[in-house]
């Protein structure tokens, strides 16, 4: 079973990723890191690829094609991929079902978590971190874990990393970008959309069933 994941920037879609790897031994491919490790390679394509990036241009989908197929066609992977942030396009979305098909492979199932902006900004906003053990709680949702915190501590700070501006600047890309791709998507019986704002546990439990059926 091959599966795409979707989800926003601050969606938990890392963590819901990092267990499907861990429980049912998947593969999680990045496009990001694709690039990044032919750059490392200093292969001819790397190469191509880092003054693309080194100008600030796009790398084309031709080249990330190319990778998507370097990986598909490996044995160790095959139908235990996860698609984590590809595709973005619904030319890409294509592409990715012609180069499957190519290797006997297909799309098995799409998971889109959910969750809404004012959601995201809270997540944010309310985020810190424990001084003495480096735990990090939300001030909204984690009320009771910060006053009887398990290390004794009641200092916790807001991170400097956590730039909500930032972020949500993010969030709004995604939506902006990921929409035609998801409703393009959402049309096949395979596709699902999972309320992100469940527990961790919660949404882990409905993906599961989604895989083991």
């Amino acid at each position: 079973m091959n599966i795409i994941l979707f989800g926003p920037p601050g969606a938990g879609k890392g963590t819901q990723a990092q267990q499907i790897v861990d429980k049912h031994n998947y593969f999680q491919l990045s496009t990001g890191d694709l690039l990044r490790d032919e750059v490392k390679k200093k292969t001819d394509l790397g190469k191509q690829i880092e003054e693309k990036i080194s100008k600030g241009n796009f790398v084309s989908d031709e080249i990330v094609n190319e990778l998507l197929k370097n990986t598909i066609k490996e044995l160790k992977f095959r139908d235990r991929i996860i698609f984590d942030g590809y595709p973005r396009t619904i030319q890409q979305s294509k592409n990715l079902d012609i180069i499957l098909k190519e290797f006997n492979q297909k799309i098995d199932l799409i998971i889109s978590l959910h969750v809404p902006r004012d959601v995201i900004e809270k997540r944010i906003e309310g985020r810190v971190t424990c001084e003495k053990c480096n735990t990090t709680l939300n001030k909204f949702f984690n009320e009771k874990e910060i006053e009887m915190h398990p290390c004794g501590s009641d200092r916790f700070i807001r991170r400097k990393d956590d730039n909500s501006e930032t972020l949500m600047n993010r969030y709004d890309i995604y939506t902006e970008t990921t929409k035609p791709v998801i409703d393009f998507l959402a049309q096949k019986s395979f596709f699902h959309q999972i309320d992100g704002t469940l527990k961790i546990g919660e949404i882990t439990n409905k993906i599961d069933t989604f895989i083991n059926v």
